[in-house]
């Protein structure tokens, strides 16, 4: 059943506003400047979007003149085509990775790809829009009096996230790099062996003072952010030292010790057996 509840932004740092939604947990915050305000992140579905659409409009802090997706799941993106074509034809920025998986998306959801979350439907009957404006490594958007940086610090929870920073705000948005609702998703298309590296980029372009926005859940600091890439961590060293002692991958997640439920972590040890090179690997591994 669709949530009917009303979002609201709140502002979490000067000019810096924060909707946090009860469908999936997730995070759509806006940054705004003397030219305009940058939306980062739209929501899974044109239904939502609509939602986030009348939020801002009530908030009556000005126009938005640019989308970011920190990345490509749908639950982060889906939304551009509502919010994109409702105030003008908006650019829309991500990663070069993101925009080319959007892309490959094509117009439509694939319905294997909502599997059966309860609002289906809602996300089925949705028009697709991908980003507009690629960037390989840091871009900065200029709003007149701040500029937002936009960096990719490296692979993790995908291969091109994004992470959103506010200098003079000392805000950090961290999409789905670090998540507060639940354990970080480690899916078949995450890079756990990479993932800690990528936050020790994004812990130090923070402060004791950062207010970090996760992509779901609630607002986080630098020393939550520490915690969460030490786990992510202890998983990759974990995964490791298995493989490097034979311990077939089969059997690797009974004989770990881990800090997470072990449920979570399937992909997870598949995928940091898969990006192990040959020599960390002692034979047999089947």
């Amino acid at each position: 059943m669709t949530d009917t509840s009303e979002p609201s932004f709140v502002e979490v740092a000067p000019r810096v506003w924060v909707a946090h939604h009860a469908w999936m947990q997730v995070n759509v915050t806006l940054v705004g400047g003397s030219d305009g305000m940058v939306m980062i992140d739209t929501h899974g579905s044109a239904h939502a979007a609509r939602e986030v659409a009348d939020a801002v409009r009530r908030l009556g802090a000005g126009p938005v003149t640019a989308l970011v997706n920190t990345h490509d799941h749908w639950d982060h993106w889906f939304g551009n085509d509502v919010l994109a074509a409702g105030a003008g034809d908006l650019p829309i920025h991500a990663t070069d990775f993101a925009l080319e998986q959007m892309v490959r998306a094509g117009a439509r959801p694939d319905p294997a790809q909502v599997g059966d979350n309860p609002r289906a439907a809602e996300i089925l009957d949705t028009t697709l829009r991908p980003a507009t404006h690629g960037f390989s490594s840091a871009y900065a958007l200029d709003l007149g009096d701040r500029i937002v940086e936009l960096i990719h610090p490296g692979r993790g929870h995908t291969a091109g996230d994004l992470v959103v920073r506010v200098p003079d705000a000392d805000v950090m948005v961290a999409g789905d790099l670090v998540e507060e609702s639940d354990k970080p998703f480690i899916g078949d298309d995450s890079f756990p062996l990479e993932w800690p590296l990528t936050l020790d980029l994004v812990l130090g372009l923070t402060t004791d003072e950062t207010v970090v926005v996760p992509g779901h859940g609630q607002l986080v600091d630098k020393d939550y952010v520490h915690e969460q890439r030490n786990e992510l961590g202890v998983i990759a060293e974990t995964i490791r030292d298995l493989a490097s002692r034979g311990v077939p991958v089969g059997r690797a997640l009974d004989e770990g010790e881990w800090p997470w439920d072990r449920a979570l972590l399937t992909s997870a040890v598949r995928l940091g057996y898969e990006h192990l090179p040959r020599s960390q690997k002692r034979l047999p591994l089947i």
